[in-house]
């Protein structure tokens, strides 16, 4: 082994590393922002990462080993910390933030775990209203083709078989 090989480095792949991309990858599809109207800004992308992520979480703590969703977790705070640094946070209060940001995730993988489990789309319009919108929904056409598109997403990644899934397949 020369200098040189100790010198290399290799891009380090996180545990859930294809699965989260997968899951931005969703999450930043024109669709959401368009007909769907999600702001298209910091807070609307965050939202949406959120979304699929919860999603993701629900369907891996009912057919997964625990630690495939902690995995996932910790690549969503992972991704977190990386954003809020590009966004100019600083060391001393890093920790502050992403906290809240894996509070927020806490709080919509609860709204989200409700919705897929419920029978209505009331449950859904109401976490969608509150955590997409943030509190302001646009129009009722609109967030019915939000439900709609939400409901259709838990269920094409409850379509997929885990072993696919986990490789970054979503639908």
């Amino acid at each position: 082994m020369s200098l040189l090989d100790l010198l290399r480095t290799k891009p380090v792949r996180l545990p859930c590393d294809d699965l989260y991309r997968a899951a931005v990858a969703v999450a930043r599809q024109p669709r959401w922002y368009v007909e769907g109207q999600v702001p298209d800004s910091v807070d609307g992308r965050f939202d949406m990462v959120a979304l699929v992520t919860s999603v993701l979480l629900v369907r891996l703590e009912r057919d997964a080993d625990p630690r495939v969703g902690v995995a996932l977790t910790e690549r969503f705070i992972d991704d977190m910390d990386g954003s809020l640094r590009e966004l100019g946070i600083g060391d001393m209060v890093i920790g502050k933030h992403v906290g809240r940001t894996v509070s927020a995730l806490g709080g919509r993988l609860g709204a989200y775990r409700a919705a897929i489990a419920g029978t209505d789309g009331e449950t859904w319009r109401s976490a969608l209203a509150r955590n997409l919108y943030r509190g302001a929904p646009p129009d009722d056409a609109v967030l019915d083709w939000t439900v709609s598109s939400a409901v259709e997403l838990a269920a094409d990644i409850d379509a997929v078989a885990l072993d696919a899934l986990l490789a970054g397949t979503l639908a």
